[in-house]
């Protein structure tokens, strides 16, 4: 997978070298409240995290342009169960939010992923009380649906899709 770059932002794949770093995003609160516990909290269990759903797939840490300090993560989740399309998705650390890292990243994602990738069509879900991750779909293109219950998670989802 290649490197994506904005003007703030450079994009890198998602590779066993962030493992502290993914340690450190997967135990945010913001993971945690929007994403959901994933039991990551060793090293090894990171780096397993990384090798079954980053490495190889379309998948970018997301880092400071200037100084390369990781910001959050950003991909495209292939089509999982409840998901006709694969969705977008992204989170970043607390301490980084509301700075329009978000929308930022994920806009080259989303261009990426209809250039090089090739999905004409994309979905993204969030939790229903995650109002500024629907703001940043919003913003980016995507029109709401109707709020959908995936088979692996316990509540509804808001639903968004694109194309």
């Amino acid at each position: 997978m290649s490197e994506l770059a904005t003007k703030r932002l450079r994009l890198t794949p998602v590779t066993a070298a962030d493992t502290d770093f993914v340690m450190e995003m997967l135990n945010d609160p913001g993971w945690l409240a929007n994403i959901g516990d994933r039991g990551v909290r060793t090293a090894e269990q990171a780096r397993t995290y990384i090798a079954e759903r980053f490495e190889g797939k379309a998948w970018w840490t997301v880092r400071d342009a200037a100084t390369g300090e990781p910001l959050g993560l950003c991909g495209v989740v292939p089509t999982r169960p409840g998901m006709e399309t694969p969705d977008l998705g992204y989170a970043f650390l607390a301490r980084h939010s509301g700075k329009g890292y978000a929308t930022e990243a994920a806009g080259a994602v989303l261009t990426h992923a209809r250039s090089a990738l090739g999905h004409a069509k994309l979905a993204a879900i969030t939790t229903l009380a995650n109002t500024p991750s629907q703001r940043v779909l919003e913003k980016l293109g995507f029109r709401r649906g109707e709020d959908r219950r995936l088979p692996d998670h316990e509540d509804d989802s808001a639903y968004f899709e694109i194309g």
